[in-house]
């Protein structure tokens, strides 16, 4: 028992450490570049420790939260941003921690993830956003995630990017056809089939050749 417990431990001492590199490398960089890349207004950049409670902020707000299964407490919203690390460090991208540029409010996420779960068109890069609800109504949405497609298309060199929402989130399929993205199909999303109003989705797609910056 006694070696089960200390190799037990010698895990979690490695993953915690990981994890305050990982975290550390972020704030250094944010440092010294705090922005990957900006639109006319806001910035986009990688996760640092400090964001997680801002976020999660966002994501225990139901009005925000409307179309998801539920809010999500600090455990949950620090899982989440341990992802989005994990997915830029792989692939150079996620949802990013997004800030207006005239003052550094955090204003939420907007970004570029990877779907994985079974369907027609995963796996692939998904754009999304999540922001807190005083900072709707401005057009941060859909100027971020033009910024974003940018970003993705320009610099990234990605082929195809997706998004998808239940079908009654009407805010966030207005966004993405501002964007230019084209609806592909409607389905019911695997992960959801224990919510039966939010189950049946929408999926739009847009092609690097179909995208205009």
């Amino acid at each position: 028992m006694t070696g089960i417990f200390f190799y037990i431990s010698s895990i979690m001492s490695k993953l915690c450490f990981f994890r305050t590199f990982t975290f550390l490398a972020a704030e250094f960089l944010h440092m010294n570049q705090p922005y990957l890349f900006t639109s006319q207004r806001l910035g986009f950049r990688n996760w640092i420790e400090s964001d997680i409670p801002k976020m999660a902020a966002v994501s225990a707000d139901p009005i925000v939260m409307e179309f998801f299964p539920a809010v999500q407490n600090m455990k949950q919203t620090t899982a989440f941003v341990e992802r989005m690390q994990k997915i830029f460090k792989e692939k150079s991208h996620c949802f990013f921690p997004t800030e207006r540029l005239d003052d550094g409010q955090f204003i939420g996420f907007i970004g570029i993830g990877y779907s994985t779960f079974e369907s027609n068109f995963t796996p692939a890069p998904d754009i999304g956003w999540r922001l807190s609800k005083e900072f709707w109504g401005n057009g941060y949405a859909t100027e971020g995630a033009k910024s974003c497609l940018k970003y993705a298309f320009e610099e990234l060199k990605l082929p195809n990017i997706i998004s998808v929402a239940s079908i009654v989130n009407v805010p966030s399929i207005n966004v993405m056809k501002k964007i230019g993205m084209k609806k592909v199909g409607e389905f019911v999303h695997p992960k959801l089939l224990e919510f039966p109003k939010i189950k049946d989705c929408v999926c739009y797609s847009i092609t690097k050749p179909n995208y205009r910056s």
